[in-house]
């Protein structure tokens, strides 16, 4: 015969306040689950966002990101005449030197400071990354004591705000723009000219730490690395820009997921147990109705099923409440430290389609395990005895 699936889906309906139990149980265990991987898909997001798949970024040979970098002005320039290299106005190469230092600047409304990444750069870093924009205000002027910010670090540190004139590295400076980064790692930057950065914090004015070349294509990026590696002059690290922010989230994104995942884990085990006393509470309930069912002919296997599909559905509501209790935090922004720079990055949430089929896989597999004891249990139960007791 076929598996009583109305009648369990009535059982539901009539032992709502034990089933609410066990949804709300599963729905918090989903909630965590689906905000802590969204926390690192939004970390990760913006800092792969950061780069271009026009851009090249090169470092010292071995170094592992821009704060253990030196380049010398000569590496630079023989980098930036490749042939793959664009050319802009007056067929100059789209290069911008950087160097990298932090700051602490002081949180606003707050009592403490917070470590902030100060990028100096050259006047073709707009030119070179098409993903920031000048918002308000202009871009800085060589050899002047100005700032452009971004979007996240004007909203929140004190003094950071356009026209307003932050003191650091022993020199005030004045905030002549803010950008706009498109939601990347450079909204929580502030940028000044590198060559008076270099002076400000007394270091050699030939070295740098990084630079940034836009290539005339993406595909151009494999000539560019042979003609650059072929160059006996030259030990570079060069790695696509994208690919080098895409490496800088992964110590904190692995962090985060496995944090996040293990603490689901610890909370699944209680939603499961949770789902275990309601099923096999249910199962008790039902003895009878169950021995009847068993009476008039239904199988062993169809007691099962249904008691699973009981099981699963009481989880997939627990599911579908918790993927709908977590979607406010979608796009809510929080800041945490890259361990690459040491800086402080805001970024959003990103609750995503994959995330949301993620949490509602997880909330099944709850109700699968915390089901099925209790459905085994249910289509072993002695019927003659079971029956005595009408």
């Amino acid at each position: 015969m076929s598996i009583p699936i109305i009648y369990n889906i009535r059982s539901v309906r009539v032992r709502w306040v034990s089933t609410a139990v066990a949804v709300f149980g599963i729905a918090g265990v989903v909630s965590v689950f689906i905000a802590m991987l969204a926390m690192a898909q939004g970390f990760q997001a913006t800092l792969v966002a950061s780069g271009s798949p026009y851009n090249a970024l090169i470092r010292r040979g071995g170094a592992t990101s821009e704060m253990d970098s030196a380049l010398t002005a000569e590496q630079i320039r023989i980098a930036a005449d490749a042939p793959d290299v664009l050319r802009g106005k007056g067929r100059l190469p789209l290069v911008s030197p950087e160097v990298v230092v932090i700051v602490m600047l002081p949180i606003r409304n707050g009592q403490t400071n917070a470590m902030v990444a100060l990028r100096g750069v050259s006047q073709r870093a707009l030119d070179v990354r098409s993903v920031v924009k000048i918002a308000q205000g202009r871009f800085i002027k060589p050899g002047l004591a100005e700032l452009v910010v971004g979007a996240n670090v004007a909203h929140a540190y004190t003094n950071c705000e356009l026209g307003g004139r932050p003191f650091f590295g022993g020199r005030q400076w004045h905030v002549v723009g803010v950008m706009d980064a498109q939601g990347s790692a450079f909204d929580s930057e502030l940028w000044a000219d590198a060559v008076l950065l270099q002076q400000t914090y007394k270091r050699p004015g030939n070295i740098f730490q990084s630079a940034t070349i836009r290539l005339t294509s993406p595909e151009a990026f494999s000539d560019f690395t042979k003609s650059l590696t072929g160059d006996p002059r030259l030990t570079l690290q060069i790695d696509r820009e994208r690919d080098y922010y895409e490496h800088q989230s992964q110590a904190v994104t692995t962090i985060i997921r496995v944090l996040g995942v293990s603490v689901a884990l610890v909370m699944g085990v209680g939603a499961i147990f949770g789902a275990l006393n309601t099923m096999y509470a249910s199962v008790a309930a039902r003895a009878r109705e169950i021995a009847t069912i068993r009476a008039i002919g239904f199988a062993e296997w169809s007691i099962i099923a249904s008691f699973l599909i009981e099981s699963l559905f009481i989880s997939f509501i627990g599911g579908l409440v918790g993927c709908l209790g977590v979607i406010p935090l979608n796009g809510y922004s929080t800041s945490t430290i890259n361990w690459q720079t040491f800086s402080n990055i805001a970024f959003a949430f990103e609750i995503t389609p994959q995330l949301m089929c993620l949490g509602m896989l997880f909330a099944l597999t709850m109700g699968l395990v915390g089901g099925l004891p209790p459905a085994i249990r249910a289509a072993r139960m002695p019927v003659v005895t079971a029956l005595r007791e009408l």
